[in-house]
């Protein structure tokens, strides 16, 4: 056990950082891309192989733990890291999103918010409090604090009361919160596409004073080109002496333009997701193996990628396994593109503490335009 949570910047470039947080589970090499295991798992994928591509943390999901199997059976069983055998840090997003985006019928209120399980129409009422003593059932390394993902689009208005409710929440979070050694509390800013907004609710987060601070909010339709203003308004009001946590993002561009402007970490269901769909991320643009070119192609998804599934395998044997619906084609699938975004994250941190990320940012952007996306015209490589 370490005696405290802390963030430390090793090196700059820019506004980006290379830093490196401390936990009681261990530690976390910045710029970080967390694999998702919503339900305690990183799907498709073995721990030992998840922790192999150089993932040093996961994320967990409050909302759908405490519905299944239940948080105190995770605690009786000693925690969410014991109970998915993952030796690392877990981070748990605190289930506002979930409730907001996959319930079947939801009430909020000041209090909280009443919602019926996705799973089986049972009602179920959430609260910053229970949230915070969900996420210490689970024993999760970092605790997320509870609010609300405001919907986009939205009117400024209505964006302007739910970021003010989510602060409201915030205070209650951080009031239900266990400090104990070497675990961390998150605060989440929210407000929209709107910079006055992004700025009001950074600092109602730090008077109330967090372990790390979230960006929320983005990464829900509003596309690269909002996304990256958004950050750009929003970055200058973060602390520099705490990690900086982007939710939800994302694809690999969208990944290194938030790194260039000083975000920390990074989580999404992408790497996987897209594992289970066929695609294969690579330097040179994204795969679809389903499509009828790659039958013939023996050549591996991406040799820069130092895994066994990005160079053991054919192009054409992946459609192969596709084609035949084989179990080990997404298993494979999900285990290289978690690889890609691990050695991807590698190269920022070392072309941060280099100085040469703008030069890195620029050819890894070259190279992804060289190749193509789903089912575009045609496959490119070195």
């Amino acid at each position: 056990m370490t005696s405290q949570f802390s963030y430390e910047c090793l090196a700059t470039d820019g506004a980006a950082r290379r830093g490196r947080v401390v936990t009681a589970h261990g530690v976390i090499d910045t710029p970080a891309f967390m694999p998702v295991g919503t339900a305690a798992t990183v799907k498709a994928m073995f721990p030992e192989t998840v922790a192999a591509t150089g993932a040093q943390i996961v994320l967990g999901n409050t909302y759908h733990l405490m519905l299944r199997p239940g948080a105190e059976r995770i605690a009786k069983l000693g925690g969410v890291r014991k109970f998915m055998n993952w030796p690392g840090p877990v981070l748990t997003d605190s289930g506002g999103y979930q409730v907001m985006s996959l319930s079947k019928l939801r009430k909020m209120t000041e209090d909280g918010v009443t919602f019926q399980s996705h799973i089986d129409g049972s009602r179920h009422h959430l609260t910053p409090e229970r949230s915070i003593e969900i996420q210490h059932l689970l024993d999760a390394t970092i605790t997320m604090a509870f609010d609300e993902c405001t919907p986009f689009p939205a009117e400024k208005d209505a964006v302007a009361e739910s970021m003010r409710m989510s602060m409201r929440w915030a205070k209650r979070s951080k009031d239900a919160y266990v400090t104990r050694p070497g675990y961390g509390l998150f605060g989440i800013v929210q407000g929209g596409i709107h910079a006055d907004l992004r700025a009001e609710s950074a600092a109602a987060l730090q008077a109330i004073g967090f372990d790390g601070y979230a960006i929320g909010g983005l990464a829900v339709g509003e596309g690269q080109e909002l996304m990256l203003a958004t950050l750009d308004n929003t970055m200058g009001h973060m602390p520099a002496n705490a990690p900086r946590y982007l939710m939800g993002v994302g694809k690999p561009l969208d990944i290194v333009g938030a790194v260039v402007r000083g975000c920390d970490m990074f989580d999404c269901v992408l790497p996987t997701r897209s594992g289970r769909t066929a695609q294969a991320f690579t330097r040179y643009g994204t795969l679809n193996l389903r499509n009828a070119r790659h039958a013939d192609d023996p050549r591996p998804l991406d040799e820069t990628v130092d895994c066994p599934a990005s160079r053991n395998y054919s192009r054409a044997y992946y459609h192969h396994l596709i084609r035949c619906d084989e179990v080990l084609g997404p298993m494979l699938l999900s285990w290289h593109n978690v690889a890609f975004y691990q050695q991807m994250m590698k190269e920022l941190r070392a072309a941060i503490t280099q100085g040469t990320l703008a030069a890195y940012a620029a050819s890894f952007a070259a190279d992804q335009a060289r190749g193509h996306s789903d089912d575009a015209a045609d496959d490119a490589g070195p």
